[in-house]
């Protein structure tokens, strides 16, 4: 048996410039957090990031649940622990077997006041927040609902050797955003049912970039933390490119180029063959509806020549045409109007599902 990722969820800093949700903090509130697990085994660990903290965060109880099997999470024994600042924890095993598909709970009591939380923020599912300690409480005393994860990175589950995980890597249209919240329908999840063998983990990032930072660090900053140490890694799925292009214009920041993305396409290629690892990548997808500070003429210019590169160079070990598979035919710098979530920069249920269409499952295979 191995420890293999079966959940991860890529996070951000509470103190960006550019945010797309408002950040928050706890004191004496217990945080309870669906995880919509990849994969599964025959126990797992939790992984509890204070990454960008300024203050060590205090745990003062926690548990973990499936349907109406529950456990408490402890580390090195102790039910009560502290995440520094800066740093990440993964709690002892727990003996609680998971499938995947699971919905795993974890509920988490912050008895002293957090600071600003690291997070993830626009995950396509709700928080759920109560006063007080109510880490094992069925009834749930919820006070708040946002559309967000704190504190968590992910889930590792003992799983047989020779299981395969890929992660998906990139933006929003991999952490979901337009996808109906709480229903499991990110391009990811999609993917995740169609898979025989193996998972994907989704390590998707609304509003991130590749080559600058601004919401997240970009992607190629945080690949060494957000890729490589996945346990059982054997592949990478790339979509990113929108956010290079279109927001530039919105903050005043000078244009991408097309050479400067392909730059730093080839920069992931070589760094995930250099750890052993085969990667794929989408073709940037459609934006032409998200309005004139995003969607420039310059900017879909550049996305066309860029996608032309993605679908004829031999740095990847293959490509998904995102592009294509969600493009309006008669306008085809546009997301398919009954693929558009309604903003024309992000696909709905019905988008995701062909976004994981478009991956080929044979090239997921050892």
């Amino acid at each position: 048996m191995i420890w293999a990722a079966g959940f991860r969820t890529a996070v951000i800093s509470p103190y960006e410039q550019l945010q797309f949700s408002e950040p928050r903090g706890f004191a004496d509130q217990t945080v309870r957090q669906v995880l919509h697990l990849a994969g599964g085994g025959e126990a797992l660990r939790v992984r509890l990031t204070n990454l960008f903290g300024r203050t060590p965060l205090t745990i003062g109880s926690a548990t973990v649940a499936v349907g109406d099997r529950r456990a408490a999470l402890t580390v090195d024994g102790a039910e009560r622990w502290v995440v520094p600042a800066g740093g990440e924890v993964v709690t002892d095993q727990v003996d609680l077997p998971v499938a995947a598909g699971d919905d795993l709970v974890v509920s988490l009591y912050l008895p002293e006041p957090t600071g600003l939380a690291t997070h993830s923020h626009k995950p396509a599912e709700r928080a759920l927040i109560a006063t007080g300690e109510h880490v094992a409480s069925a009834a749930f005393p919820a006070t708040g609902q946002p559309e967000a994860r704190y504190f968590i990175s992910g889930v590792d589950v003992l799983a047989p050797a020779g299981t395969a995980v890929a992660v998906a890597f990139g933006d929003s249209w991999f952490e979901g955003v337009g996808t109906t919240i709480g229903r499991n329908s990110r391009s990811v999840d999609v993917l995740n049912r169609r898979l025989q063998h193996g998972w994907v983990v989704n390590q998707g990032i609304a509003g991130n970039r590749l080559l600058r930072d601004g919401v997240g660090e970009h992607g190629l900053a945080r690949f060494d933390r957000d890729v490589l140490t996945v346990p059982a890694l054997t592949h990478v799925l790339v979509h990113f490119g929108i956010n290079d292009l279109g927001l530039p214009t919105m903050l005043g920041e000078p244009a991408v180029t097309a050479d400067a993305l392909v730059e730093g396409f080839r920069a992931l290629a070589d760094r995930a063959h250099g750890a052993g690892l085969r990667i794929f990548a989408a073709t940037i997808g459609p934006f032409a509806g998200a309005g004139p500070e995003i969607s420039t003429p310059a900017g879909l210019a550049t996305r066309r020549q860029v996608n032309d590169w993605i679908r004829t160079t031999d740095a990847f070990d293959g490509v998904f045409d995102v592009a294509r598979a969600v493009a309006n035919p008669s306008a085809p710098d546009h997301i398919h109007p009954a693929l558009d979530s309604g903003d024309g920069m992000h696909l709905n249920d019905r988008g995701a599902e062909a976004m994981a269409a478009a991956v080929d499952l044979d090239d997921l295979a050892l």
